[in-house]
């Protein structure tokens, strides 16, 4: 995806992070325009307001549809912004073509489906409009990089990803739980994708957001994704994420944005020894897989089953709270034993296999 080019419009600042901020939703045209007016008066370039809002339940507000375009084009009109909506079928990509809408983004739930994406990027075949594509619901990064290549494969080149966090399986402090790991991963096989971070999402309160913010920002992400309200509070959509224009402003003015790639003499000195440790580490982890296999032949031997359950769950819990004693995340360290797990056990079957 080497052709891929950034977003980027004439008359914004080329720097981090590039936010794009408005409501969840347009509820009217005053709200939709107030919020707006206060946006481009402390000094933001892109609004973003929902005109579809898909709903995991019918009954809720679903947004205010067609009518709201015309609502965008006055924002732009008055304010001289730039206006991005969503668009979750190919009707809705096709009623706003042409409108004087000037960025598109894809929301999780329409990611997670290829037929969906498929048809809306059919839709966009021959128009020139950069798509900001959200990753989808479940931490799938194989289906958001398919979400990003039927776009791109529909003649679209100003692409960009938004990275909104993943749904929790367990409960979880964030309404979508970040998992950086992943969109982390997708710059590093694409570092030509501009990543945006949407903290809204991600945290679900808006005491989040700016912390959220900060982090998106130290990982080296391009931009913010933020839903701002003239009146949070009386939100008709996710009130509780929701922050009014002037405190967008003070979290963007407060961000420490780190540019500086230059390695220090003390930097270079660290990554040395961080080097050193992982030799050492791959080393003890071809160790344990020696002895992991030790143990399959002894177990094919004594014609005993691979999987031993309650000793499993027991490593487990000793080792995950071994690691919280040394200053590591429970749920980090469950993570790494089980990968390890998994690999003894594919180990162990193979001996069990051999003749």
């Amino acid at each position: 995806m080497t052709d891929i080019e950034p977003i980027r419009f004439a008359d914004v600042a080329d720097r981090r992070p590039l936010v794009i901020a408005g409501p969840c939703s347009a509820e009217t045209r005053e709200q939709t325009l107030e919020t707006a007016r206060r946006l481009a008066a402390g000094g933001f370039r892109i609004f973003r307001a929902g005109l579809w809002k898909p709903r995991t339940k019918p009954g809720g507000f679903e947004g205010v549809g067609s009518e709201g375009i015309d609502w965008l084009r006055q924002v732009k009109h008055e304010t001289g912004m730039y206006v991005a909506t969503e668009v979750a079928t190919a009707h809705h990509a096709e009623a706003v073509l042409g409108s004087g809408i000037d960025l598109l983004w894809i929301g999780a739930r329409t990611t997670a489906n290829p037929f969906a994406m498929q048809e809306i990027a059919d839709a966009l075949q021959g128009h020139d409009i950069p798509v900001l594509i959200k990753n989808p619901v479940n931490p799938d990064l194989e289906l958001w990089i398919g979400a990003v290549e039927r776009i791109r494969n529909a003649g679209i080149r100003r692409i960009g990803v938004i990275h909104r966090g993943f749904t929790p399986i367990a409960r979880s402090g964030y309404r979508n739980h970040p998992m950086w790991s992943i969109p982390i991963e997708l710059r590093h096989r694409f570092p030509e994708l501009q990543i945006f971070c949407d903290p809204s999402h991600i945290g679900g309160r808006r005491e989040l957001i700016a912390p959220l913010s900060q982090q998106a920002m130290d990982l080296g992400f391009d931009g913010l994704f933020v839903e701002t309200h003239c009146n949070p509070d009386e939100a008709w959509s996710d009130r509780l994420q929701q922050v009014a224009p002037e405190t967008l402003a003070q979290i963007v003015g407060e961000l420490a944005i780190r540019e500086t790639t230059a390695a220090t003499d003390d930097l270079d000195r660290l990554r040395t020894e961080i080097d050193k440790i992982d030799d050492r580490l791959l080393e003890l982890l071809a160790e344990r897989m020696r002895v992991a296999c030790e143990i399959g032949r002894c177990k094919k031997e004594h014609g005993m089953p691979v999987l031993q359950a309650r000793r499993y769950e027991e490593l487990l819990s000793r080792r995950t709270a071994q690691a919280a004693e040394l200053g590591m995340d429970r749920a980090f360290m469950r993570s790494v034993l089980q990968a390890i797990h998994e690999e003894s056990v594919r180990q162990q079957m193979r001996i069990l296999d051999e003749k």
